[in-house]
């Protein structure tokens, strides 16, 4: 029941994000985002007003190694951001399918695909612990800031395992703990919130390795900075809405409790980039 009311609050809000006419934090403030964690200006200018809302924690795309032809579904694909990048990738001859629990997202990405003019992108409403594709389709899975929402990360990486080819490729941006959260932290972020929901590096990659992939590595590491203060989410964990956190610009006009609790969610969690492989034999798998 527990994990039934948290995803219940996940999809209420993002589909609040969805709902919005551009980003949840503006298209200029969701760029800003995208370059500091590793977009560049050419790829943020390359897809559909509306489709990056600034809600990634890393740029998946870009070290998932994807080649003409391949194969691609994202885990939690928003509004479609990260599968428009991986589509010029593939090609024509390729194919990305972006999956994600929230309708209005999906509806959102949909538009998206039209505004752009995309004809091998396709979005698909599931829960990424159930995901709405055929086994060993995949030759890559990418994913940015989505499994730390999921409660049963292990089912995730079970799915993501299923579905891929042998041989395949994972690739996974998302918030991880350096440290357990305090209660007052655990009690001010709500369950929508990337900090939440994030598990302990070590715990985070055994899990991957559970599920039966190879080779995974931790190959990008983003501390974060009193940048947080940029990111609505973090102000959702951190301020009061009613304090006009949106106008705060450094951590030295928070109140001493406030500064205390902003700077335990930044220096306790960290956005690292998985790559995984999934044994490419079936007497090697797990």
């Amino acid at each position: 029941m527990r994990e039934e009311k948290v995803k219940k609050k996940v999809r209420e809000g993002y589909a609040q994000i969805a709902s919005n006419s551009s980003s949840c934090c503006g298209s200029t403030a969701a760029d800003e985002t995208g370059k500091s964690i590793g977009y560049t200006e050419e790829e943020l200018q390359s897809v559909p007003e509306g489709a990056n809302l600034g809600l990634g924690c890393g740029n998946p795309v870009a070290l998932a190694s994807l080649k003409e032809g391949d194969i691609v579904v994202d885990l939690g694909s928003g509004a479609g951001f990260d599968c428009f990048l991986a589509a010029k990738r593939v090609g024509e001859k390729g194919k990305v399918i972006g999956v994600d629990m929230t309708s209005e997202m999906v509806d959102k990405a949909r538009q998206n695909a039209r505004k752009g003019e995309y004809t091998n992108v396709e979005f698909r409403l599931g829960e990424i612990e159930h995901l709405p594709v055929a086994d060993n389709t995949a030759d890559a899975i990418i994913s940015n800031c989505v499994v730390n929402l999921v409660p049963n990360k292990k089912k995730v990486f079970e799915e993501a395992f299923r579905i891929l080819k042998p041989g395949g490729r994972l690739m996974v941006s998302d918030i991880v703990l350096l440290r357990e959260l305090s209660e007052a932290l655990k009690k001010r972020a709500p369950p929508e919130s990337c900090i939440r929901g994030a598990i302990m590096k070590d715990k985070y990659i055994e899990t991957i390795k559970e599920a039966g992939f190879q080779d995974v590595k931790i190959i990008e590491k983003v501390p974060y900075s009193e940048d947080v203060l940029r990111d609505p989410d973090a102000k959702v964990v951190v301020f009061n809405p009613e304090k006009n956190a949106e106008e705060l610009k450094s951590l030295s006009e928070l109140d001493e409790k406030t500064k205390e609790i902003a700077i335990e969610a930044m220096t306790a969690s960290m956005s690292i980039s998985v790559s995984a492989t999934k044994p490419a034999t079936k007497s090697s798998e797990a």
